[in-house]
């Protein structure tokens, strides 16, 4: 009866998260396509040589750039130092998304190295703990739930203070570095922002969003295989 109750609240803390969030993955997506904007974005370098400008200015060269078009999204490897590059040069979001990579690149490396490592025990904790329960030999179930929840909220604390911090300094080395290629007007610029700004005001929201429903949702799949054995 317990895990129901749980459950329960779960769910409902998701609905009234994404209410107050906003969540809306249409949405985003919308924002993200803009005709205007791309030919804008299609004047600037290549992706890789992009990235090399990013870090350049950031005065941390020694990143490994990798470009893997059959990657859906870009991110930053904190044990091996590199930078890999997805498939987005149709789009006016790359310059924002390169520059995001590229700043976390510069973060805390403690804090980076925590994040990875930490994330990986907590997923190995959570397949472990389900198995286990799925075959019965899990005892104390609730008390192994507590320390998925608890796991989780520190999961999502420091991996959405990195996130956070690289998505709110992107606009501004991406606005920094299309003033310095003086490759478009003022006007074209500022649009670009502008596109940058609405992307961000629900594209930070969301984020943050998802990386909590991630954590609550496995939550309840844990909740789900004690309740059923």
């Amino acid at each position: 009866m317990e895990y129901i109750i749980i459950m329960i609240c779960l769910i409902i803390t998701l609905i009234v998260l994404k209410i107050v969030f906003g969540y809306n993955k249409k949405q985003i997506k919308q924002i993200a396509e803009n005709a205007e904007l791309d030919k804008i974005g299609s004047k600037y370098p290549e992706n890789i040589e992009m990235c090399k400008a990013y870090l350049k200015m950031l005065k941390n060269e020694s990143v490994i750039i990798e470009e893997d078009k059959n990657a859906k999204n870009s991110l930053y490897i904190a044990i091996s130092n590199k930078i890999i590059i997805a498939d987005v040069k149709n789009s006016f979001t790359r310059i924002q998304t390169i520059a995001h990579e590229c700043l976390h690149s510069i973060q805390d490396r403690n804090i980076l190295l925590f994040n990875f490592i930490y994330s990986n025990i907590y997923l190995l904790y959570f397949l472990l703990i389900s198995i286990l329960a799925i075959f019965n030999v899990l005892p104390s179930k609730m008390l192994f739930l507590v320390i998925l929840m608890i796991g989780g909220v520190v999961n999502y604390v420091v991996r959405s203070y990195l996130e956070n911090d690289a998505m709110i300094k992107a606009r501004f080395l991406a606005k920094e570095y299309m003033e310095s290629q003086r490759i478009s007007i003022q006007e074209e610029i500022d649009k670009m922002i502008e596109g940058f700004d609405k992307l961000n005001t629900m594209g930070i929201k969301s984020v943050n969003y998802v990386l909590l429903c991630n954590r609550v949702i496995e939550w309840i799949i844990f909740c789900m295989i004690c309740m059923i054995r």
